[in-house]
């Protein structure tokens, strides 16, 4: 493969990263448009967000989320899974439909009331970086006249 052949191949992928981009835009107004989740505020930004994550689970850029995919970002994640448990939460957030997990059952379940095992992670995922974003560092010294 020549420097030619590289820069077509990543060109091509920048494109099918566009396409898809536009695809889960597309989604997201309709989402925006349902009465069903337009009554939240933040909905916009939260699309935004689940469009990012949805993004950088799906190493492929098919559109879904497969099993190996999925290994691999919670693997990244710190929580790696077994095949089963991981058959089991495409199911849980699927409803056993699909063997792989499309960007509307992404989005419902990241807005959904239920507690999918996917969503938990994801949510402790945010909150990690949150804590991340806090000053590193030793704790301030103490005497012990400072005590109560």
């Amino acid at each position: 493969m020549d420097g030619g052949d590289k820069a077509r191949g990543g060109k091509a992928f920048g494109q099918l990263k566009a396409k898809q981009e536009e695809v889960l835009d597309t989604l997201n107004k309709v989402f925006m448009d349902d009465p069903k989740y337009n009554t939240d505020e933040d909905l916009e930004e939260k699309l935004q967000l689940f469009k990012k994550k949805f993004m950088d689970f799906d190493l492929d850029d098919h559109g879904d989320i497969d099993l190996m995919s999925l290994k691999r970002m919670l693997e990244k994640l710190g929580a790696p899974k077994t095949h089963l448990e991981l058959k089991k939460m495409i199911r849980e957030v699927t409803g056993g439909v699909s063997e792989t997990i499309p960007y509307q059952d992404f989005v419902r379940m990241m807005l959904g009331k239920r507690s999918a095992i996917f969503k938990i992670i994801l949510m402790y995922e945010e909150k990690a970086k949150e804590q991340e974003e806090k000053p590193a560092g030793p704790p301030p010294k103490k005497v012990i006249s400072d005590l109560p």
